[in-house]
């Protein structure tokens, strides 16, 4: 024990010689490893989940797995920047708690290293995820979100051709379906099926022998030749029945061409939402979701510090029970916790209210300071001795309830 505290001595009076020492370079790089598994697992898990709503596109639109794998992997960036500083938060905690076990803590402590020292290569790996957050905030997430509608754009300009499956039921949005027996030499479509159930007052199935794809500068056309079409009214007792040689179904709202496509707000880089075009149709209808969004985006590399920084503020200084640092643990989950929580309900009461985007960045700037402040100061937040009482009690209860001897 002697030689490993003293091997910690000398480690740390080399790391407190140099800038950027060894004990720096082992904290930033378990931290940073940590933060990476706990991102890919967090994200990989949430990225399932949202995946399998768009199923559909492999089965009722007809596309392959790359295409599926494709577009649901562009909201990745989008997941990650939420996801990102909560993974910090768990690394940041896992690679205290394992300082911690090893008693790493104390010996840094006895050695002469400040907290707040003990702090700066946590403050660097935080400031590497925020950088990350940030590119992410500004560029990534929305090109990621623009290249979603570009490349439905693409898969839906031709639909036809991309989606209509011979023998398939297709539907291309809710309440809409059509499908095609076979396809014939020079594009003609044999046996269309087509029902339309969009208008809740109405229901109109329309069946045709064969049927053509007709554009112009109208639009994009499904003529449909030889058929007949019923029409059922919810008014009405009887459907009405109508017999036609030529008929023509609109369907220009599924033959989107690429410089039609309009972007949200969500898909606006960061320079775009600093400054709209005064003249953008969106930007006159939500100036507040504008405003939103822009505030949104600039905080999100602030999360990490506030999170970082309140984590270690919590498990940072030198304690020798573990019923006191899970107790720190815990405080510390609740504390991220309600002000991720806070900070959401801001950015949407941002919409309306300026206020709201004033108060989240005092929040995080408070946040950061008070722990700064106990990072500073040394202090120990510690669990009241009447909650210690209560869980050494209940704990107490436990063993005798399985009749285990109780220690003191």
């Amino acid at each position: 024990m002697r030689i490993w505290v003293m091997s910690q001595f000398n480690v740390i009076g080399w790391g407190q010689r140099y800038p950027m020492g060894s004990i720096d370079k082992y904290i930033v790089r378990t931290t940073l490893a940590s933060f990476a598994v706990v991102l890919i697992s967090l994200t990989g898990v949430i990225w399932i989940t949202q995946a399998l709503r768009g199923i559909d596109l492999m089965t009722s639109q007809g596309q392959t797995i790359m295409t599926f794998l494709g577009i649901t992997s562009l909201v990745i960036p989008a997941l990650v920047l939420i996801i990102a500083p909560i993974a910090l938060m768990i690394a940041v905690s896992h690679t205290l708690n394992k300082l911690a076990t090893d008693s790493e803590i104390i010996v840094m402590n006895a050695a002469g290293l400040s907290p707040i020292r003990l702090f700066r290569p946590f403050l660097i790996a935080t400031a590497m995820v925020a950088l990350l957050v940030a590119f992410i905030a500004a560029y990534l997430a929305p090109d990621g979100m623009r290249r979603i509608k570009q490349w439905d754009a693409e898969i839906t300009a031709d639909v036809l051709a991309n989606i209509l499956q011979p023998g398939r039921f297709s539907q291309l949005e809710a309440n809409l379906t059509i499908r095609i027996r076979e396809r014939l030499p020079g594009g003609v479509l044999a046996g269309v099926f087509v029902d339309d159930r969009r208008d809740p007052k109405e229901r109109i199935s329309i069946m045709a022998e064969r049927g053509t794809v007709l554009k112009n500068e109208r639009g994009s056309f499904l003529v449909l030749q030889d058929g007949h079409l019923e029409r059922f009214e919810t008014d009405k007792r009887d459907p009405v029945l109508v017999s036609f040689d030529r008929y023509a179904f609109d369907m220009s709202k599924f033959s989107n061409r690429g410089g039609d496509i309009t972007y949200g707000i969500r898909e606006r880089y960061l320079w775009e939402l600093i400054s709209p075009d005064p003249n953008d149709s969106m930007y006159k209808q939500l100036p507040g979701q504008f405003f939103a969004d822009l505030h949104d985006r600039l905080m999100s590399p602030i999360y990490p510090f506030a999170f970082a920084a309140l984590t270690f503020a919590f498990l940072g200084t030198p304690r020798t029970t573990r019923q006191s640092r899970n107790f720190s643990i815990t405080a510390s989950i609740l504390a991220v916790f309600g002000i991720r929580m806070v900070g959401f309900a801001c950015s949407v009461m941002a919409v309306k209210s300026p206020m709201a985007a004033l108060f989240q960045y005092l929040m995080l700037v408070a946040a950061i300071g008070c722990s700064i402040w106990i990072i500073l100061r040394g202090v120990v937040i510690e669990p009241p001795a009447a909650v210690m009482e209560a869980i050494n009690r209940s704990n107490a209860r436990l063993l005798r309830l399985f009749g285990r001897p109780v220690t003191s």
